[in-house]
């Protein structure tokens, strides 16, 4: 979701930056925020204060954070070309057998963010019950995904197509569940995209222009969730025995099974076998 779908990701440095520049600090460079982008809060704030060495309290931070963010993002607003794709697919079918294609989100923001992010008139209609069911909505915090868990590790997005193939069961329609491998994970953050490929999904890349920067060069290793994400701070901090216990399976380079866009309005419906009857421009 945060700068995929809407702009949080753009917030969430303006707001960094009021504090770092509050106590004299450089504002915070893509190379360190590349790292944040797409992990579970915890594990965020810890390598943002690692980095920034702020002369005030874990508590103080938060609060003053906390303060920012809850203002700045009640105006959350979609990126280029989101609200045309989700249009589309949430009207369209894809494979022989004209399926359905059922959507979720898999989002590293708690509940409390979720509902703050998309509480603007905008924000609302790429939300709508129409687009995402409430139950199809995994956010950070959800008990469904266990402690520790976040991204990189591929539990969140299995969590996600859990709740759409428990919605597909009790619709008593006969139709099969959907597998991994049948799924398209959109993602911006890197992390992000070794969680959709470790969950044995094919991923579609979207960066923002700064962390695409900072990867020049590497792009084939990100969409092969190959940049070893996973065997960073995780180990420490999640415990190597619960972490080793279900990591999932990185791609190859140039496998097929990703790719890079600059924009969502860009994405290729027949590439993916993806049929929308009276397609939006």
């Amino acid at each position: 979701m945060d700068g995929l779908l809407i702009n949080s990701e753009d917030i969430y440095t303006d707001v960094t930056n009021t504090i770092l520049r509050e106590h004299g600090r450089p504002d915070i460079p893509w190379s360190v925020k590349a790292k944040l982008q797409g992990r579970p809060g915890p594990e965020a704030g810890r390598l943002f204060h690692q980095w920034a060495q702020l002369p005030m309290s874990d508590d103080e931070f938060s609060t003053r954070n906390s303060e920012l963010q809850m203002e700045q993002f009640k105006h959350c607003k979609p990126l280029p070309g989101v609200a045309r794709l989700l249009q589309n697919l949430s009207r369209a079918t894809s494979g022989p057998l004209e399926r359905k294609v059922h959507m979720a989100v898999a989002t590293s923001s708690h509940a409390k963010m979720f509902r703050v992010k998309t509480s603007s008139d905008e924000a609302k209609l790429l939300f709508s019950r129409d687009i995402f069911s409430p139950e199809h909505v995994v956010c950070g915090d959800d008990p469904r995904v266990p402690q520790g868990r976040g991204k990189p590790l591929p539990d969140i997005y299995l969590t996600a197509l859990k709740t759409i193939n428990q919605t597909i069961e009790a619709s008593g329609s006969g139709e099969p569940p959907v597998r991994p491998e049948e799924c398209l994970v959109f993602e911006d953050a890197v992390p992000g995209c070794e969680a959709g490929r470790r969950a044995g999904c094919r991923v579609v890349w979207c960066p923002h222009e700064g962390l695409l920067a900072e990867y020049r060069g590497r792009e084939k290793e990100v969409l092969a969730g190959a940049t070893g994400e996973h065997r960073q701070e995780h180990l420490e901090h999640a415990g190597a025995s619960e972490f080793e216990a279900s990591p999932g399976h990185v791609g190859e380079v140039d496998d097929g099974w990703a790719e890079l866009l600059l924009s969502l309005a860009d994405f290729d419906y027949e590439k993916y076998g993806i049929r929308v009857p009276a397609l939006l421009n």
